[in-house]
């Protein structure tokens, strides 16, 4: 299971919110480029950025942070956000991006998913309450539930779902195991765990799930990376283990 760390952007700074409320936000770095650096430097293989402005208003605000990154790291950058246009997504692929995430436009607009992923990496971000996925940047409901949505994209050329449940996002409470194994029985697309990991044995518990010989594809790792509970050299580490027999 891949190791994601999170870089999540507002106004330039590396930022958490707590379940995805704007008002409960902690800022804890204003040099995106110099935390992704500190991430390399542990040995990820991936980074998972987000453009929370962008989410919530659609407009890039922070294009120059995330195409500095990519300019700076050797690993592949994957960033979510506010991507509702092909020409929006082609940006983010400019910027040096190797996979873009779809959140809310893959609601409103499915066939978008399928024109930029005919020729591009593009994961389908699903962040969901409870079940229901939420839209802009996690404002609004959606009625529509994780399983509904991930069948219609069955045969889009996906590469991934980022699957985060926003009630235990930034929480450090563990994520919805539960919920997220039942995905897996609903869906052949990989699946990238998001939402509540606070410790070791958490990435562990994730790491333990099996479905019908398929695993989760990797997971989403922010708050307790930037609080010290989870320390990367040792997450990278206990997943390089047979999940079966690792420890948190």
């Amino acid at each position: 299971m891949i190791l994601y760390p999170a870089i999540d952007l507002r106004g330039g700074n590396c930022v958490r919110l707590l379940r995805g409320d704007y008002d409960q936000e902690t800022i804890y770095s204003d040099s995106p480029v110099q935390q992704a650096l500190k991430f390399v430097e542990a040995g990820v293989e991936w980074i998972h950025m987000v453009d929370l402005d962008a989410a919530l208003t659609g407009e890039p605000t922070n294009r120059d942070a995330i195409r500095a990154v990519c300019a700076a790291v050797g690993v592949p950058v994957q960033v979510g956000g506010g991507v509702r246009t092909e020409d929006a997504a082609k940006a983010l692929f400019d910027c040096g991006v190797a996979r873009v995430v779809i959140g809310t436009a893959a609601l409103e607009n499915p066939n978008l998913v399928r024109a930029v992923a005919a020729d591009n990496p593009v994961a389908v971000g699903l962040d969901a309450r409870g079940g229901e996925v939420a839209t802009h940047g996690w404002t609004e409901r959606s009625g529509r539930s994780v399983g509904e949505l991930a069948a219609e994209f069955a045969d889009a050329g996906v590469a991934a779902l980022v699957v985060t449940e926003i009630s235990r996002d930034g929480t450090l409470e563990g994520p919805d195991v539960s919920g997220l194994s039942e995905l897996l029985t609903q869906t052949t697309i990989p699946v990238i765990a998001s939402g509540g990991v606070g410790t070791l044995q958490h990435l562990v518990d994730l790491a333990k799930v099996e479905v019908d010989g398929r695993c989760f594809e990797g997971a989403i790792v922010g708050k307790a990376i930037y609080e010290g509970t989870v320390d990367i050299v040792d997450a990278i580490a206990v997943l390089a283990q047979d999940p079966k027999k690792a420890e948190g």
